[in-house]
Order: C-alpha cells, then sequence, then structure tokens
C-alpha cells in the first residue's frame, strides 16, 4: 500500500484579506476544507489588508462571511476549529517597511509561508519587493496569484517578471479555478484510462467538438474592470482555453505537473492563428441589449450603471477554432462564452462522426451521431447520447435515441463534490503545481488571443447585439451552419 505523503503545516497569508474574492471564495473555501478534516492541524491563516481590524474583528468578518455565501448551516465545532486558525496584520501594501510585521507573524520554521495575492496585479509589485526587503521568505516560501495576469502578452510579461524577481518558478502557482472542477480533471481520467474513447478521441472519429460557458449574469458592478477587459480576454483567454487543452492535449508521460503542462504548451503552439484576414469567419462578437433573464426584465451591456454608453466591449465571443496537428486535422472546435445568456452552463460536447451506411431508415433517414456531454456545471456529469431499440414484438425495429447518464452526485454520494477553489487552495497548501499553470502556457495563450483583439481592431469589428436571455447574436449560429453544423441547445 502506498503511504500517505506527509504535508507540512502552512502559514497562509492573504493579502487582500477583507476583499470580495478572500470574503466570497477563500475563507469560505477554506472553512470547507476545515469541515473535512483536510488542513493540516498546525495550519495557521493570517488576513493581511490596510483596514484597522484586529484578530476579533477579522474572526467577525469571516464568520459573517459564512453567513452570507456558505450556503449551508454554520457548524458550530468546526467554526471554533477554524476560528482559532485565523489572525490579522494591519498592513499598508504599498508600504515596503510594514511588511517586517510579517516576521513576529510567521514562522518559517515550523511551517510553510504561502502569500495568497488575492488583490489587483497592480500590487504585485510592491508585494513582492515588500516580502523580499522583510527577509520573511525562504526557499520552501510560496504565492498564489489570480487572474489576470495581465491583458495582453506584454503585461503577462511585465506582471511575472516581476513575480521572478522574487520567487522562483517552482514556487508560484497561478490559478484558474476550472481546473479544480471535478469534471475538468475526470477528462483526464475518461480520455486516458478508457480504451473506448482512448482510441477513437482523433478525427478519424469526431466530427466536431462544442465548448460553452454561459453566465446568466450581467456586469454585476464589475462596469471600470470588465469594459476595459472583454469577455475574450475575461473569459475565453484562461477558463475555454484550459478546457479546451484537457480535452485536445496529447497523452502525458505522466502526471507530473511538468508532464502536463509540456503537452498543454504543444497544444496552445498548435492553434491556428486568427488573423485580421479570417478573423471575421472565424470569430463573433456580442454585446447584449435589455432583455429578461428567467421572466426578469434586465437592462442591455450599455444602460448597466456606470456604463459608457459608446462602449464596443463585447459581452460574448464565438470562435471555431483549428488545431493543426495529426489528431485533429479537420476537426473544427466551436467555443463560446458570455453574459445575460439564458441561464448558467458549461459543457463539453464531442459531437462523433455519423454512420457512412444507414439500415434503419424506418426510424431515421439519416441515423443521428452519437455525442459524449461533459457538463461541468451546474450539474456535474457525463452523457452519452446513442440509438437504442424500441422494446416491442411487432416485425420491425424501432429506434429511439436514449441518454445514458453519469451524474456525479447521484454516483458518488459517498464522496463530497468540491469546489474548484477548494481543491486549488489544498494542493497550494500541499506543494503540488499539477493543477496551475506554468509562464509559458499563459503567455502561448496570450499570443495567440492577442491576436485576434489585434485584428478586431485592425479590422474595426463591432459588436453585434443581442437580447439578454438568449444565446448571443444571430451571426453565432450562421458560424457553425456555414459549416452544416448546429449549436447544442
Amino acid at each position: 500500500m502506498t503511504k500517505t505523503p506527509d504535508f507540512k503545516p502552512c502559514d497562509l497569508v492573504i493579502y487582500g484579506a477583507l476583499g470580495d474574492l478572500s470574503k466570497r471564495k477563500l475563507l469560505i473555501s477554506l472553512y470547507r476544507l476545515e469541515k473535512h478534516n483536510l488542513m493540516e492541524a498546525d495550519t495557521r491563516i493570517i488576513g493581511v489588508d490596510r483596514l484597522a481590524e484586529t484578530d476579533a474583528s477579522f474572526v467577525e468578518i469571516a464568520h459573517k462571511s459564512l453567513q452570507s455565501f456558505l450556503n449551508n448551516e454554520i457548524d458550530t465545532e468546526v467554526w471554533q476549529r477554524f476560528a482559532r486558525r485565523l489572525s490579522y496584520l494591519k498592513i499598508d501594501l504599498t508600504e515596503p517597511e510594514q511588511y517586517k510585521l510579517l516576521n513576529a507573524a510567521v514562522d518559517p520554521e515550523k511551517r510553510v509561508m504561502v502569500n495568497y495575492f488575492a488583490v489587483s496585479p497592480m500590487l504585485f509589485k510592491k508585494i513582492c519587493h515588500g516580502l523580499h526587503s522583510s527577509g520573511v521568505l525562504n526557499a520552501e516560501s510560496r504565492m498564489v496569484m489570480e487572474k489576470p495576469i495581465g491583458h495582453d502578452l506584454k503585461s503577462s510579461k511585465e506582471i511575472n517578471d516581476v513575480v521572478a524577481q522574487v520567487f522562483h518558478e517552482d514556487q508560484v502557482y497561478r490559478i484558474d479555478h476550472y481546473l479544480g472542477k471535478e469534471t475538468v480533471l475526470n477528462l483526464l481520467a475518461l480520455r486516458f484510462a478508457n480504451s473506448l474513447f482512448y482510441t477513437s478521441w482523433n478525427h478519424n472519429n469526431i466530427d466536431h467538438i462544442q465548448i460553452t460557458v454561459g453566465e446568466d449574469i450581467g456586469i454585476e458592478g464589475r462596469w471600470d474592470y470588465f469594459d476595459k477587459t472583454g469577455q475574450l480576454r475575461d473569459m475565453l483567454q484562461n477558463h475555454l482555453l484550459q478546457i479546451l487543452t484537457f480535452v485536445t492535449m496529447e497523452p502525458p508521460a505522466d502526471l507530473s505537473a511538468e508532464s502536463i503542462h509540456m503537452e498543454k504548451i504543444k497544444l496552445l503552439k498548435a492553434l491556428r492563428p486568427i488573423t485580421s484576414r479570417n478573423v471575421d469567419e472565424k470569430t463573433v462578437r456580442g454585446q447584449y441589449t435589455a432583455g429578461f433573464i428567467k421572466g426578469n426584465a434586465v437592462p442591455g451591456y450599455l444602460e448597466e450603471e456606470g456604463a459608457n454608453t459608446g462602449s464596443t466591449t463585447e459581452s460574448f465571443v464565438a470562435i471555431r477554432v483549428d488545431i493543426d496537428n495529426w489528431r485533429w486535422a479537420g476537426v473544427p472546435i466551436y467555443m463560446r462564452t458570455g453574459k445575460r445568456m439564458p441561464n448558467k452552463r458549461t459543457e463539453i460536447v464531442v459531437n462523433f462522426k455519423n454512420l457512412p451506411h444507414n439500415i434503419f431508415k424506418d426510424s431515421f433517414y439519416e441515423l443521428p451521431a452519437n455525442k459524449l456531454v461533459i457538463h461541468l456545471q451546474p450539474n456535474e456529469g457525463v452523457d452519452v447520447m446513442m440509438l437504442n431499440k424500441i422494446p416491442g414484438i411487432d416485425g420491425n425495429i424501432k429506434l429511439q435515441q436514449t441518454k445514458l447518464d453519469l451524474s456525479f452526485s447521484e454516483t458518488f454520494k459517498k464522496n463530497r463534490i468540491f469546489g474548484g477553489y477548494e481543491k486549488l487552495i489544498l494542493e497550494a497548501l500541499r506543494g503540488n503545481p499539477t493543477l496551475f499553470l506554468s509562464r509559458e502556457e499563459i503567455e502561448q495563450a496570450w499570443i495567440w488571443v492577442d491576436s485576434i483583439q489585434d485584428a478586431w481592431q485592425h479590422n474595426h469589428t463591432p459588436p453585434k447585439p443581442y437580447p439578454a436571455g438568449n444565446w448571443g447574436p444571430v451571426a453565432s449560429v450562421a458560424l457553425l451552419a456555414r459549416d452544416g453544423r448546429a449549436w447544442e441547445e
């Protein structure tokens, strides 16, 4: 039997501990890890921010966050354990001298210092220099940083260069919370542990693939950030491209971070460039107008609070992706992501090729193709769409399309399905970099996305309107219709 590895306890320092990310995601996820006894007993959580809070008031803030965002009752015994881990430091992150306060708060000899940058990337340089000058770091120290890591290749390199001055690459953990989702990780098992799919996962058997990440929310008070970013850079550059790499990369040599990163980088390098010559036929930009979500009237993008009524920022993107390698030659991958969609939905649909001959014309003039549907949210699971005979004793064989349903919550009733942040925070505390992004991976993704952004600007491609509550502009339907295909709805 393999011995369970021992993990050192950590001093998890959260910079921006009073911010939205910390209160909505990090503290909630840490509490859930506590509830399932997944943190080392001596691990401590140190909140850092510029407001004059105390240990006691930070504990109260954490408790209020759980009341607001946990969606379950707070277990008193678990909360008491969790609260004992919490402490607070008032530090102005722009003042290098104040980082010396950390020396009395952490113990590098007994615990690994894990620095979680839950702040704007504009502060990364200040934090790195402050930590370096304080002398609090050692070779075991780690840092975790959130997207966005830049808004293009140039700014991404600038941020990574600053981080690299203080932290070695193997100390840096770049988060994309989609990589912590069970169904994304299950793609490795689905593809590389099952001969049924491994042998058919190529251009000989697959007609095309669709990846949809739909959000029913709008800007939600983030106008200033989002309008400078847009859906291409906010969602497609990271979340959708990460899903794409897991769906299409070659088998890694093993499950090490190095092997997986290597295959993902090779795949990103194989993406066919989209330039000003083909951007209008390969992409669709959209911007939502007023409409209805679940029966409720919602404003259009240009009617949101604080909106610039002349904005041409896209809230929807659909793209045809082509991969120039042997496995995927001639297989288009269609990706779309947008705000104010009819519902929140993240899924992958693998459409297999039609059979060359049909002997069941009494049931179907043309046999529907088999489909593998992988649901990432809201209900995680895998469906296989296939044809079966309808039971009966008459002389004709009649077929019906049926679904083999693997619901994670139903199949694994005794296993807790964790969220993406819980999994990734735990792996950062344990020092496992497998599910995090390498610098080269991020920069390769920016090279491809920057080309699309530049092409839109060169061609002056405006976003096409679509009413809130719809799956994007009509042009996104035409994107597939030109190839004789249609979106899975």
